[in-house]
Parts: structure tokens; C-alpha cells; sequence
């Protein structure tokens, strides 16, 4: 049975939470929060408001710690898992996974990746460690990221600030992770050819209605085999694995913009993106901000006004 119990600590709580779960803090990026970490099967969210919400079979157990919820609710995952539709024994299955990161955060590009792990494989990249990228470092996420490369096929598309600009008024955000999605596979798909993956699992971002209803406007339509399900990489290796390199690419990007910039440029969309953008307003105005930023998010607008100060 998994929990949810949601605690309001006061600053000094916070500073003893933030030092207790240090060493547990997971690679994820959370508007508005002060840090995510994960306890065993529990995770930590805590916001810059005060609120810490519990999520895990012992999430009671751990906000005790802190203080009485102020919210509190319990669901049955397991009968959740039963009713996806995915074929049996399927983890074990020949799949071709994709994943995206970057969609939410206000620099670096979007990245999308589909990767192929035939069932010979599965054994050996769990192993490795090849698992959810939130749950690892950065520095074991651009580690492992080459090990796959050098192991399974992939395809991985990266969309720059600039091109994302000139696309995102005709593309709304999720058209456009369509769009990507469906490329990488295509190409993937060709480049294994004559190998046919047993099932494709693209990691849920949108309803399956509203990804077909997309996908139609696109050209090399791909729609035999595939499967949706948020959270995939717990369903299937290839999932996290394309995720893993999605990540190390936008966190190479991101070096790469900070590097040209001469600042350190934030993943996410908070208040330190609003400052940095701020920065390079100052330094080149919207020409400059429009080659490492996603001009439509509301950082732009919050940045302009620290720029005006």
C-alpha cells in the first residue's frame, strides 16, 4: 500500500531536514522546492513554502519524524500496475524505450531519445546500475550514459533553445514531444531493421488519444506495437536507459551553455533561472536569451523585470 502524508514545517525544521536527508537527495528538478530525496521506498518533496509531502509504503512512519500531517491518503499501487495492459513477463521482452527531459526547464535544449535493449541485454544493464535517472547522480548518469551507447542501439534527438523558439509557436509542447518521440523511434526502427522490437513503450507524457491524434500530422508514422505508461523505466530497462542518455545530453548542453556564457546556467525553471536570465538580458538582450532559453515560459517575463530594476 502506498501513502501519502503531507507535513508544514517551519524554516528551522527545514534547514534539520535539508542537512538529515543530504545524502539522500535524488537528481530532480522541482519547481519551487527546496530539495526531493528518497529513504528506502519513501520520497521527500519539499517545497519553499513549508510543505513536505511523503510518498512510499512508510511514508506515516517518516513525516512523524517532523510533525502531523496535514494531509493524508493511502492508495493501492499494485492494483493500479494491474490494470495497464502491458503483455506479460513484458520487462523481459526485446523493447524499444523512449524518454524525454528538458520539456520543464526554462534553459538548455529538449532531448528525446529511443533506445533499443534486446532481451539478451536486460540481465546485463540492470547490473549496471541502468535504472530511473531521478534516482541518480549526475555524475553516474554521464557515466553510465556512455557504458550504454557502447552497448545497445539508440537515436537521440536534441532540440537547441533556438530551434525550440522558431518551432513553439506552430508546436505546442506536448505536439512537439510527439513529433520527437515518433521521430526518434522511426529512425531507430530503421537503423535495427531487419530486428523488430517486440513492443515499443514510450514513457506517458500525454492521454494515448491525444498522442494519436498528433502523431497524425506527422510523416513515417510509427503505431504497431506501442504501449504508454507513465513512469516506464520501472516497467522496462529500455525506458531508463533512454532516459539516462536523454539526461547526460541535456546536461552537456546545459556545461555548453554555461561555458559560451560565462555563467553557471540552472537546470529547471525557478528562481535561479529568472536571475540568470536576467543577467543575459542585461549582457545581450533578447537575441542573446533567445539561443539558450524557452523564451514562452513565464521566466522570461520575470526576468524582464529584474532586468528593469
Amino acid at each position: 500500500m502506498s501513502q501519502t502524508q503531507v507535513i508544514k514545517v517551519n524554516k528551522d525544521t527545514m534547514k534539520k531536514m535539508k542537512s538529515f536527508y543530504e545524502k539522500n537527495y535524488l537528481n530532480r528538478t522541482i519547481p519551487y522546492s527546496e530539495f526531493v530525496a528518497k529513504v528506502g521506498n519513501t520520497t521527500i518533496t519539499a517545497y519553499t513554502s513549508g510543505k513536505v509531502v511523503f510518498q512510499g509504503p512508510d511514508a506515516e512512519t517518516a513525516a512523524a519524524k517532523w510533525g502531523k500531517p496535514t494531509q493524508s491518503k493511502t492508495s493501492n499501487t499494485s492494483s493500479a500496475k494491474k490494470t495497464t495492459s502491458l503483455p506479460a513477463n513484458f520487462s523481459q521482452l526485446s523493447v524499444l524505450g523512449s524518454d524525454e527531459v528538458g520539456n520543464g526547464s526554462y534553459f538548455g535544449p529538449v532531448t528525446v531519445c529511443a533506445a533499443y535493449v534486446d532481451k539478451t541485454m536486460v540481465t546485463k544493464l540492470k547490473a549496471l546500475g541502468v535504472r530511473d535517472s531521478k534516482e541518480l547522480t549526475d555524475p553516474q548518469i554521464r557515466q553510465l550514459s556512455d557504458v550504454i551507447k557502447e552497448l545497445i542501439p539508440y537515436k537521440l534527438l536534441i532540440v537547441e533553445p533556438e530551434k525550440y523558439n522558431q518551432i513553439q509557436p506552430k508546436y505546442n509542447a506536448v505536439h512537439m514531444k510527439v513529433a520527437l518521440h515518433n521521430q526518434a523511434i522511426h529512425l531507430l526502427l530503421s537503423e535495427i531493421a531487419p530486428i523488430k522490437p517486440e513492443a515499443i513503450l514510450i514513457d506517458q507524457f500525454t492521454p494515448e488519444a491525444n498522442y494519436k491524434k498528433y502523431v497524425r500530422n506527422e510523416q513515417n508514422q510509427v503505431s504497431e506495437k506501442l504501449y504508454f505508461i507513465t513512469k516506464g523505466e520501472q516497467y522496462h530497462v529500455a525506458v531508463a536507459a533512454a532516459s539516462i542518455i536523454s539526461r547526460a545530453a541535456f546536461l552537456e548542453e546545459l556545461d555548453n551553455e554555461s561555458e559560451e556564457l560565462g555563467m553557471k546556467v540552472p537546470s529547471g525553471a525557478g528562481t535561479a533561472s529568472d536571475k540568470v536570465a536576467a543577467k543575459i538580458l542585461a549582457k545581450g538582450g533578447m537575441a542573446l536569451l533567445s539561443k539558450y532559453a524557452k523564451l514562452h515560459f513565464a521566466n522570461t517575463e520575470k526576468a524582464k523585470r529584474i532586468a528593469s530594476k
